[in-house]
């Protein structure tokens, strides 16, 4: 009786502080919920989140510890690098941080034209977000106080067409991301949305998929044993469907 009692007071305890969390904008969304919506000065304009984007597209929103600063600053070249890629994937980006509109701007005409002569030039066409008031942040649990009370972790939110959220990333504020895996992730989680199937270990595309449970049924196999070709096993409870491309 008082374990059951103890029991109940730790997960009356927990949902408390979540919920405490939450009403205070430090909750985290979960995977599988309706990313935040919210609107926001941008470099692009004003922008309502995640709605203005088009809708069969997937989304990313990164957010930087601040502008001006060497680590962000390589990553905003890089994705800048890979926007053609992005968008042959249906993929939007955006970016937030927790300066201003006006430093934004600043921030982007210094990477699109003040960077040394040997370094090739781009151009930021996806929208660097305002959020100097941290609500946006906050709202997207991407305030981390034991890092910092007023800038963002790296943090990566890919939305699905629904606008569910399908994965997160965080990373502390000295280590750039790996922009490929991320790629690789958008790939990933549009390959099991389409097959209905699972990505194995350090998957790539193209390569074979999981099922989540035996491929056929005895009729089926006795209506047609061939139909077992598509399929193999390396242990009796882990079934591959091999991947038949074009």
């Amino acid at each position: 009786m008082k374990t059951r009692t103890l029991i109940l007071g730790l997960l009356l305890v927990t949902g408390s502080l979540l919920n405490a969390q939450m009403k205070n904008g430090k909750g985290i969304p979960m995977i599988g919920s309706v990313a935040p919506s919210f609107t926001a000065e941008t470099t692009n304009g004003l922008l309502n989140f995640p709605q203005d984007m088009p809708g069969h597209y997937w989304k990313i929103l990164f957010s930087h510890p601040q502008d001006f600063t060497p680590v962000c600053t390589s990553e905003i070249m890089e994705l800048a690098k890979m926007q053609d890629e992005f968008e042959s994937h249906a993929v939007k980006i955006a970016i937030i941080s927790t300066d201003t509109k006006d430093r934004h701007l600043l921030w982007k005409n210094a990477i699109e034209t003040a960077l040394n002569n040997d370094v090739e030039p781009v151009k930021v066409n996806f929208p660097l977000i305002e959020d100097d008031k941290l609500e946006i942040s906050k709202m997207y649990g991407m305030i981390h106080d034991n890092a910092s009370s007023t800038k963002t972790v790296r943090g990566v939110f890919i939305i699905d067409p629904d606008n569910k959220i399908q994965a997160i990333f965080y990373y502390p504020m000295q280590v750039g991301r790996n922009m490929d895996e991320i790629i690789r992730t958008v790939q990933a989680l549009q390959t099991v949305r389409a097959s209905h199937l699972s990505a194995p270990v350090n998957w790539k595309p193209g390569q074979d998929l999981i099922i989540p449970h035996y491929p056929v049924t005895a009729e089926q196999m006795a209506k047609d044993p061939s139909i077992m070709d598509d399929y193999y096993s390396p242990g009796s409870f882990l079934w591959f469907k091999k991947r038949l491309l074009p």
